[in-house]
């Protein structure tokens, strides 16, 4: 037995879709936290790209603390070997990206 027709016509199920994927997009972005954007396209949206910032600027000085937090947890002979001054390189440019992440937000 078919199923009954939840739509009127093609155009009336794209709308639906539509909807729903919009629906979706809105629910993801609340989920991170942002604002959403202006309705008006030729306004600024700075409460979301500040938000936005400031949330990659965490993560990245999360991930500098993490990545020092195992650097420091080695052995001696590992921190001073090849590995770990690559290592210790890489925090260092971590930290430079969130100093100058930092530096963009208000």
């Amino acid at each position: 037995m078919p199923q009954p027709r939840m739509h009127t016509s093609p155009a009336a199920r794209q709308a639906a879709y539509r909807a729903r994927c919009e629906k979706a997009r809105q629910a993801a972005l609340l989920a991170k936290g942002l604002p959403p954007l202006p309705t008006i396209a030729s306004l600024p949206g700075w409460a979301r790209w500040n938000a936005s910032l400031t949330a990659a600027n965490e993560m990245i000085a999360e991930t500098a603390n993490e990545m020092q937090d195992y650097f420091d947890d080695r052995s001696e002979n590992w921190q001073e070997s090849e590995r770990g001054e690559e290592h210790q390189e890489r925090i260092i440019s971590v930290e430079a990206v969130a100093e100058s992440l930092g530096e963009l937000i208000p």
